[in-house]
């Protein structure tokens, strides 16, 4: 029985649960720091986005350690759309957009942030698909064994 689970990706995972609370401190301290010179939609938006990677990174954290290491792929392929979709487009923006007023320390907080999660987006997709292709030559082979039981013998 081959294991599927991937190495790298639960290293990055789990090097990621104890950058987060780092990220997060370092983030909302930063963004206690200029709030008073940032307009009221950069104040809105970072808000928003603080409360809304949270929650995200919480759920994605679970689900990546859930399908890398019990090998259940709809938990990874969550995993893998929850890395793609919400949290890397909004590190990036909050890494590029020039008019948060980014410090040096935020900055070099984003980046490595935004290197786990592309990290992670890669290595998610090279072990789904591995999954998925021994998960379905499994069923094909389990489908063939039953099938030939089934049939009758001759004569």
């Amino acid at each position: 029985c081959e294991i599927l689970s991937s190495l790298p990706l639960q290293m990055s995972l789990y090097f990621n649960v104890y950058f987060f609370p780092f990220w997060w401190l370092i983030t909302v301290a930063i963004l206690y720091l200029k709030y008073p010179d940032l307009s009221d939609y950069y104040k809105f938006i970072l808000v928003t986005i603080i409360i809304m990677v949270s929650l995200t990174e919480l759920i994605r954290l679970y689900l990546g350690y859930v399908g890398n290491l019990l090998e259940k792929v709809p938990e990874l392929a969550g995993f893998w759309l929850l890395t793609l979709l919400p949290q890397l487009p909004v590190i990036l923006f909050l890494l590029f957009n020039e008019g948060l007023k980014i410090h040096s320390l935020e900055r070099a907080v984003h980046i490595v942030f935004a290197a786990f999660l592309a990290f992670q987006v890669v290595a998610a997709f090279f072990t789904l698909r591995r999954m998925v292709n021994t998960l379905a030559t499994r069923f094909r082979l389990t489908e063939f064994h039953r099938l030939e039981e089934q049939r009758p013998g001759p004569g």
